[in-house]
């Protein structure tokens, strides 16, 4: 197609992503320069991920608290972990963390994490990117027993194997009364390797 050509109404081109709803009409530019305008549109032409994991004082929407939100996030080259913890957490900079998300990996997190999330920071995740629970994935393939079985059953090891969410309760506990310093390493340690461990599920059930 030269430069001043109009493109024909039934080869207009509907995109997707952050131009959901939006009709693209190149006109009067060289072919090249549609070329060139994809390359540079990373969120148009690149899916950048993030694995979610949070720690609570308990499981109770009403009387739990967050304590920390932990994501491994996946953009381009710049991949690394981030962690809210305590009172730094709070719906802007958890939305700041996400804003180049478009999709976003849980265990569990449809019925746990996310609405977690939304009832203690009024934040639905879902409006942001996509969510693929792969708790659900596992499921069609016969895995069970919760993040950590799955774990065990795909042979994944873990450095931290005597941390669960029970102790991980305590040991935020024995941070915010005591001022254990130790007991919040580990705690963060132990939610590094949930996130962690979520995209090395996903990999390995290619998914």
């Amino acid at each position: 197609m030269r430069s001043g050509q109009r493109w024909p109404e039934d080869e207009m081109l509907v995109v997707s992503g952050h131009f959901a709803g939006a009709l693209i009409r190149f006109l009067d530019f060289p072919w090249v320069n549609h070329i060139e305008f994809l390359k540079n549109e990373r969120d148009f032409l690149m899916e950048y991920c993030a694995y979610l994991d949070i720690e609570t004082t308990g499981l109770s929407l009403f009387t739990g608290k967050l304590t920390v939100i932990g994501l491994y996030i996946e953009e381009g080259n710049d991949n690394g972990i981030m962690q809210l913890v305590g009172d730094e957490i709070s719906s802007s900079k958890l939305i700041q963390m996400m804003k180049n998300i478009t999709m976003l990996y849980t265990y569990n997190g449809a019925r746990f994490d996310l609405p977690f999330i939304k009832a203690k920071l009024n934040v639905d995740l879902t409006q942001y990117c996509r969510h693929k629970d792969l708790m659900y994935a596992c499921w069609q393939r016969n895995l069970y027993g919760g993040l950590k079985g799955v774990e065990r059953q795909l042979g994944i090891a873990r450095k931290l194997p005597d941390v669960d969410g029970r102790v991980a309760i305590q040991l935020w506990h024995n941070y915010k009364r005591y001022g254990h310093r130790d007991s919040l390493a580990r705690l963060l340690k132990y939610n590094e390797e949930d996130v962690l461990n979520l995209r090395e599920i996903r990999e390995r059930l290619n998914i």
